[in-house]
């Protein structure tokens, strides 16, 4: 009989196995998961640890917290760019291509084990849902970024294909145990599971940023608490009322995330950390219920089942789902590949298992067995798969410097860390030549692990951490000048006006903004104005219209000079335009008249 204190010891030191097994498999390119996995199995009955662990109910519980944390950490770092961009692909891979995943590989376990088809659906069921959470993680481990379009086809995936999956778990014991008939009751359930898992999900993501964002908890530590406590309300209130808990958390961290509230870089490092341990735990604890000389007995037909599945069901089921979204044939045949099995599956094996389904034991052991070989298998082989493909593109490298600015107040403001690499447009520059809006300040440079206080005279190097405050707004803008020579780069928002210092050059704000302004770069925006308006037309309001950008008057010192100029992006190429309005006291302010925004 374990105590207390025994299974302390335990949980610390399997943290710290799983801790240094990510290091490992950092520097083997070995998958996380199928180490932690491998951990667990090694300190369990028949391992070197020699713990009897075989409480199903137990680890179904730790599965269920754990995944429901994972998911709202997930949730919190989807932005809602990859939601819009994604919907439509990823929403039917997670839906007909989970359910073409599972038929295809029920049918053939079923054939394989000569088993009942239901029962044989059931475990292909049980394996249908895709962790796309475990393929970033692969991904970063092999130092590869694919593609933006990709990227959000499986981050939105991830998080909306194990509801599915569960679905027809759930649906299928319910059928072989008799719970249910097959038709219209399963309709229903699908429906309402669907509908209440959104409604709730939505509905307390939006209550929660309320409360986040207007009642005073007295303690930053409070919010991260709070914000867990929302993720766990919502899978609960869902699953009470017939809905999916796992769609509901992980919509619920979607609202949240997107909507910016109090403390919110300090909920999303704590709930990093929680879905971390959540990660190790449940991993370990599904390791240990396995048997090794049981997954032996059952490794010549989890081969074939794993063979199907991963060479004929998901590609089946991906090149069906994704065929109306004109994909390249390289991105199918990556997506096909990427049908990584994660911890979901292990945790729905177990549903078997405390429903007492016939077989649910060689079926658990199939499950772990073919989780191995995808994670070991495609796992180990994805990096390489996205580069043989050119499907990589060349990511940012990840910043040694945090800043951490703890606020209890909602605060308008973004803290950025620049990386200055060889390409950067920045490099070479003074800080006053960076031709950066109005209210954005370069508040730190650190250089070889030394912190510089910048000022005007001080230039960018290579190799520097530029560490920028700014507004959200402008952030595009701030984004264009710190960006690499050649870059695709991101449309400037329209109808949006930046405040610009008269006395920047043409040459800087041409090569920083990749413009084209004028002839001769050593003009500043106050001299080119003065030569496009005259010399009475230099009033504030006054605007000329170049190639890609409009410049309006926005301000005039004492001495007549254009002191701040507004820039305002064009939706097309138009000709010059000068809009000269009546003359107004210097130093007013008027608002951009129709043409010349």
């Amino acid at each position: 009989m374990l105590t207390i204190e025994t299974i302390i010891l335990i949980t610390g030191i399997l943290l710290l196995l799983g801790i240094a097994s990510n290091k490992f498999s950092t520097r083997m390119g070995i998958p996380v998961l199928f180490l932690f996995l491998v951990v667990g199995m090694l300190a369990g009955s028949e391992g070197l640890g020699g713990i009897e662990f075989e409480n199903y109910a137990l680890a179904n519980a730790i599965g269920t917290v754990a995944l429901s944390l994972i998911l709202f950490d997930g949730g919190l770092r989807t932005p809602a760019r990859s939601i819009v961009a994604a919907l439509k692909p990823a929403g039917t891979l997670a839906t007909v291509g989970v359910i073409l995943t599972a038929l295809i590989t029920g049918l053939a376990a079923s054939w394989i084990l000569k088993i009942p088809l239901l029962e044989g659906l059931l475990l292909g069921s049980i394996v249908g849902s895709t962790d796309a959470s475990a393929v970033f993680s692969v991904l970063r481990t092999g130092g590869v970024n694919i593609r933006q379009r990709l990227a959000d086809t499986l981050e939105v995936e991830s998080g909306s294909n194990d509801p599915m999956a569960i679905f027809l778990t759930v649906s299928l014991i319910q059928v072989i145990t008799n719970a249910v008939e097959p038709g219209w009751g399963l309709l229903v359930m699908f429906f309402t599971q669907l509908t209440v898992g959104a409604v709730v999900g939505l509905a307390v993501g939006y209550g929660g940023v309320w409360i986040l964002k207007n009642v005073h908890l007295g303690a930053a530590g409070l919010y991260p608490v709070m914000a867990t406590a929302l993720a766990l309300f919502s899978f609960g209130i869902a699953a009470v009322f017939g809905g999916s808990g796992f769609l509901a958390v992980y919509l619920t961290g979607i609202v949240i995330g997107n909507r910016r509230p109090i403390f919110h870089r300090g909920i999303l490092l704590f709930h990093d950390a929680a879905a971390w341990i959540s990660q190790i735990l449940m991993f370990m604890t599904l390791g240990l219920l396995s048997f090794p000389s049981r997954l032996l007995e059952s490794a010549g037909s989890a081969l074939a089942i794993a063979f199907v599945l991963i060479l004929v069901a998901r590609p089946i089921a991906v090149c069906i789902s994704l065929a109306p979204f004109r994909f390249l044939p390289r991105e199918l045949l990556f997506l096909s590949w990427v049908g990584l099995k994660g911890a979901v599956p292990i945790t729905l094996a177990t549903f078997p298992m405390l429903a007492a389904v016939p077989g649910a034991s060689t079926m658990f052991d199939t499950v772990f067995f073919v989780v191995l070989v995808s994670a070991l298998i495609q796992g180990w082989t994805l990096p390489t798969m996205a580069r043989s493909l050119k499907l990589d593109v060349e990511g940012k490298l990840p910043p040694p410097v945090m800043l951490e600015i703890s606020s209890l107040q909602n605060v308008d403001g973004d803290i950025v860390d620049y990386y200055a690499g060889p390409d950067c447009r920045a490099v070479g520059r003074m800080v006053k030549d960076l031709a950066l809006p109005d209210g954005v300040v370069v508040a730190l440079i650190v250089r070889n692990n030394q912190i510089i206080p910048p000022q005007g005279r001080h230039s960018i190097q290579c190799g520097d951490h530029v560490i920028v405050v700014m507004r959200p707004a402008v952030r595009a803008m701030v984004d264009r000048v710190f960006s690499r020579r050649g870059d695709e780069e991101k449309a400037l928002p329209e109808a949006f006006e930046f405040p610009i210092r008269g006395s920047i050059r043409v040459r800087d704000m041409q090569q920083l903004y990749d413009l084209t302004l004028d002839k001769n770069l050593d003009l500043t925006l106050d001299e080119l104005l003065r030569d496009r308006l005259g010399a009475g037309g230099v009033v504030a309001g006054a605007s000329v219209t170049f190639d890609q950008i409009t410049l309006r008057i926005r301000e005039i010192n004492g001495e007549g000079h254009v002191e701040y100029v507004g820039m305002m992006i064009v939706a097309a190429s138009e000709p010059a335009v000068i809009e000269n309005p009546a003359p107004m006291r210097e130093g007013s302010e008027s608002k951009p008249t129709q043409d010349s925004v």
